[in-house]
This record gives structure tokens, C-alpha cells and sequence, in this order.
């Protein structure tokens, strides 16, 4: 269990973790007013992006030559890392009261978000991972109501979890972002 507790420590997992639970106790704390019915997507995915880009610190090694030297085999501790990530940022939203959004939704988005992160620790390193989710939240957030399927496709983040676009963009970012970081790792 030592190594787990070094794991954790050396990739700076409180840190984040702390940020994804205040981040949620507050936005849940501003959007509990909102009233009954279809809520707005858009809290649930502040609360979605901003965790995935706060445990984007820890996808970038201390020492990036001794992660390259390592005798260990990375590519399965990189690929839990981001899955384990994403699955924090998902539990943290689904918890502290009410349920802000569904669960097909969460996962879709807290496994798309972390593939961004992925692939920006992959292509900027870790301290500038965050970049590539922040710039596709700004984006969505602020892009009109999708009328194709290529905007669709843009502004997948606020969409519902049946719309094939929104499904399949995010599967795609997950899947080649996780890939990307777990084979190659953080950029130097």
C-alpha cells in the first residue's frame, strides 16, 4: 500500500481532489434554486470541466526523465490514473444531494473532459493540460444551439446523452486522449 500512497502523493491527487469537492459544494450552492424540472446542463458541466482540469496537475511526472527510465510498465498506470481521474470528477457531481444531471450524461462528459486532458498532457505536458478542456468548455459554453451535426459534434458537452453526436465525439476524445498520454506520456 506504500507505493499507492507515493503514487498518489508524487502525482498530486489531494490537491485536485479538494478542488473537484469545493468546486461542487459550490455550484450546487449556487444552482440549487434553479427549480423543479429540466435543469440547465451547464452547471453540471462547469463542475465536469473544472475537475478534469484540476487533476490535469497530476498527469505531468515530477521528473519526467526518471518516469522515461523507469523499470515499471506505465502505459497500464497512466490509462487507471486518467480512468480513475475521470471517475472521481463523475462520483463527486452525482453526490452532495439532489443529482444535478444524469448518469449517462456524467460519464459521457467526465470521460470526454479527461480524454482532453489526456491529450493535452500528451501534446503540452502536464502543467498546460488544462488548456485543451478549458478552450472546448469556453467554446460550448458560449457557442449558439447546435443546427448539424458538425456543431453538434463542437458542442457535444451540453447535449443530451441519447444525441449520437455528442455520444461518439466524446467516446473519440476518451478513447485516442487516454491512449495518446497512456503510450506516449507528458510532452518534456
Amino acid at each position: 500500500m506504500r507505493w499507492l500512497t507515493l503514487y498518489t502523493r508524487s502525482r498530486q491527487v489531494p490537491a485536485p481532489l479538494t478542488a473537484v469537492v469545493i468546486g461542487r459544494a459550490a455550484v450546487w450552492a449556487l444552482a440549487r434554486d434553479a427549480g423543479p424540472g429540466p435543469g440547465d446542463a451547464r452547471p453540471p458541466v462547469l463542475v465536469l470541466a473544472t475537475g478534469a482540469m484540476a487533476f490535469s496537475i497530476g498527469l505531468g511526472a515530477q521528473d519526467l526523465a526518471l518516469d522515461r527510465t523507469a523499470a515499471i510498465r506505465w502505459v497500464p498506470r497512466r490509462t487507471a490514473h486518467v480512468l480513475l481521474a475521470g471517475a472521481l470528477v463523475a462520483a463527486a457531481l452525482q453526490t452532495l444531494g439532489a443529482s444535478m444531471a444524469n448518469t449517462a450524461f456524467v460519464v459521457r462528459d467526465s470521460a470526454g473532459l479527461m480524454g482532453l486532458v489526456a491529450l493535452g498532457a500528451a501534446l503540452a505536458g502536464g502543467q498546460y493540460a488544462w488548456t485543451l478542456p478549458f478552450v472546448r468548455f469556453s467554446f460550448t459554453f458560449f457557442a449558439p444551439p447546435p443546427a448539424s451535426a458538425p456543431m453538434e459534434a463542437a458542442t457535444w458537452m451540453l447535449l443530451s446523452p441519447g444525441t449520437a453526436a455528442g455520444t461518439w465525439t466524446a467516446m473519440v476524445l476518451a478513447v485516442v486522449g487516454s491512449t495518446v498520454y497512456a503510450v506516449a506520456g507528458p510532452r518534456r
